[in-house]
């Protein structure tokens, strides 16, 4: 990541880069940089761009050969193209043309055994761009609204964070509404997050895991009945308690791992850790491994046609508060 930002930074580059990863936002907007500090500002003449996995490679080739009118660079950028993930040769194709020719690929899966994988990272800058720490993505809040003239005290942007669907294009987009909404105020607040930012069924998982856990049965009906109200599908709302629940049971058994090698490990945002930590404890591993083991038979069930989906898993949750009690 160093190294990409040194050399946008100094307009000195690569003939070629690598872009994958989780964090879309991150990797789109790393390729933006690169075609705007390459390009420097001049149309498009020595720009072209691909997409998908059907690329006349030809075409590209030929394209690449052919030095820039007027600019110092030629820029060919290659979105999905899977030439990162399966066997080819197109390495070769780069190390012919002239070295006024950058590559970008923006790629989805890479396959670090390839030839053209292993050429880039020798020659060129390979980044995989996943999800940010806790600490950098309260930075990213803090400072988009920053540069609205917003601010946001630190335990509100964590709120915030918990309410909302972890990708940055998804915080972005909700940042938006929040300074639309704040119009004329300086300070967002947690009311301003209630009323504004769209309810995100994972954060309503959590509500009812915590009315479970507090044996709060009408409240955890409730919280189930709303994501019904918001045409949340039943059999979907099941898929995500399990997914919970075997989030949990991770964490349990990973009591010594610090909070970005749990996230890394489990495939969570690091900024969620704590908070299934915190819940966690709530819970013994016997109580989850039999939640567990009760929402897949639950699924089971609805799908041999034995219960009702929405009745089945209202049923369940009653199930889970009087474990829990």
């Amino acid at each position: 990541m160093q190294h990409l930002k040194e050399d946008i930074q100094k307009k000195e580059f690569h003939n070629t880069y690598l872009l994958y990863g989780e964090e879309e936002y991150l990797v789109h907007f790393y390729r933006d940089k690169l075609k705007e500090t390459i390009l420097d500002g001049a149309d498009e003449m020595n720009y072209s761009y691909f997409q998908g996995g059907s690329i006349d490679l030809l075409e590209v080739k030929e394209i690449a050969q052919t030095l820039p009118f007027f600019q110092e660079h030629r820029l060919i950028v290659m979105e999905d193209s899977k030439l990162c993930k399966n066997a080819n040769d197109f390495a070769d194709v780069i190390e012919s043309v002239p070295d006024s020719t950058i590559f970008v690929f923006v790629e989805k899966e890479v396959n670090k055994r390839t030839k053209l994988y292993k050429y880039i990272q020798k020659n060129g800058i390979a980044v995989e761009l996943n999800a940010m720490s806790d600490q950098e993505t309260l930075q990213f809040v803090a400072v988009h609204l920053g540069k609205a003239g917003k601010k946001i005290r630190q335990n509100t942007a964590q709120y915030f964070l918990e309410q909302v669907d972890n990708s940055l294009l998804n915080i972005q987009n909700e940042l938006e509404k929040l300074i639309a909404y704040t119009m004329g105020r300086e300070e967002i607040t947690k009311e301003d997050i209630d009323a504004v930012c769209s309810i995100q069924v994972t954060g309503q998982i959590f509500k009812m895991l915590d009315a479970v856990a507090g044996g709060k049965k009408t409240e955890a009906i409730r919280l189930y009945h709303d994501l019904l109200e918001l045409k949340e599908n039943p059999m979907s709302i099941l898929y995500l308690l399990t997914r919970h629940f075997n989030i949990l049971l991770q964490i349990k058994s990973c009591k010594q791992s610090g909070k970005g090698e749990l996230a890394k490990k489990i495939g969570i945002p690091p900024f969620s850790v704590g908070k299934y930590q915190m819940q966690a404890k709530h819970f013994t591993q016997e109580n989850l491994k039999e939640m567990l083991t009760a929402c897949i038979d639950t699924e089971y069930d609805f799908k041999r046609g034995n219960i009702n989906d929405q009745i089945g898993v209202e049923l369940l949750l009653t199930s889970f508060v009087q474990q829990a009690g």
